[in-house]
């Protein structure tokens, strides 16, 4: 079995982090976010990503640190696989001030608007799990329910990933 699996999202990318794996520097997204750009470098982000890549959490947090996501693509492109050149790279553009907590606490809290609320009733509906309305409230908990990391939809895929990758 691949990374990727098909379900009623699409595709689902069972390597990348989850969205509450903080970066070295602090920066909550950020190792998904430059996760989602190694595999759209390398032509394996399936479809189902490419709809929020650079868009969604990713443009969220580009805002927060006042950068052009396509910024940080370019430092994971020419970072290749390298840590420290991409930690370097990034420094060249990331604001002294990564203002850790103030993005933390916001981005743990998308979803919990009343329209943030209606998105989540929407999803969770479309994904053929109404019944978890009300126990998954932000959009970080959506994304780790979607991808096995919290139990009730892809569990049984999300373990046959894990047991090829062992």
């Amino acid at each position: 079995m691949s990374d990727a699996d098909l379900g009623p999202t699409g595709e689902i990318c069972f390597d990348l982090p989850s969205p509450y794996e903080p970066h070295p520097c602090g920066l909550l997204h950020l190792p998904r976010f430059i996760a989602k750009c190694r595999k759209h470098l390398a032509g394996d982000l399936p479809k189902s990503y490419q709809k929020n890549f650079c868009r969604g959490f990713d443009r969220f947090l580009s805002m927060h640190l006042g950068v052009d996501p396509k910024q940080l693509l370019e430092a994971v492109e020419e970072a290749g696989d390298d840590e420290i050149e991409l930690d370097r790279l990034l420094g060249e553009f990331f604001p002294e001030d990564l203002k850790i907590v103030e993005w933390n606490r916001e981005v743990t809290h998308k979803g919990q608007t009343v329209a943030g609320r209606e998105f989540l009733a929407e999803s969770l509906t479309n994904m053929g799990t109404p019944e978890m309305i009300g126990k998954i409230d932000s959009v970080m908990d959506m994304i780790d329910f979607d991808e096995g990391r919290i139990p009730g939809f892809s569990d049984e895929r999300r373990r046959e990933w894990e047991a090829a990758q062992a």
